[in-house]
């Protein structure tokens, strides 16, 4: 049980230096403005704004990763969807193509129909004229 970050041990090590340098008097004093303080600190709206701070905080990963799987799931439905639409059938008729067996034969490349334009050479600019 940790309250305020302090454990047992190190609350029984304050109260006995507390005993030590207060003494049994004034430590009753001590004790009950200290528990005065600590009741108004934890009813103040600050504390609550506080709380609920670090509240979020410590679940903000854990709806971040909720929020990234619903992301995820709803990409799968939509891949699912346009996976099921191309294997019945679609208009395109590339995807109706039948998968070929794979073969040890090397394939060859398609050949390159289009053929590169001839260009005019231009000149060089040693043989411009110099107009200087």
């Amino acid at each position: 049980m940790e309250i305020l970050g302090i454990g047992i041990n190190e609350l029984i090590f304050i109260i006995i230096i507390a005993l030590i340098v207060l003494g049994p008097k004034d430590m009753q004093k001590a004790g009950k403005s200290i528990g005065r303080w600590l009741r108004d600190l934890t009813q103040s709206d600050g504390w609550k704004v506080f709380q609920r701070t670090s509240n979020e905080i410590r679940s903000l990963p854990r709806n971040l990763i909720r929020d990234a799987n619903t992301e995820i799931n709803e990409i799968n439905k939509e891949i699912r969807n346009a996976s099921s639409l191309t294997s019945t059938g679609s208009a395109n008729p590339k995807h109706n193509r039948q998968p070929q067996p794979y073969s040890d034969k090397p394939v060859a490349p398609p050949e390159n129909k289009i053929s590169p334009t001839e260009t005019e050479p231009k000149e060089s600019e040693s043989d411009q004229p110099n107009n200087a």
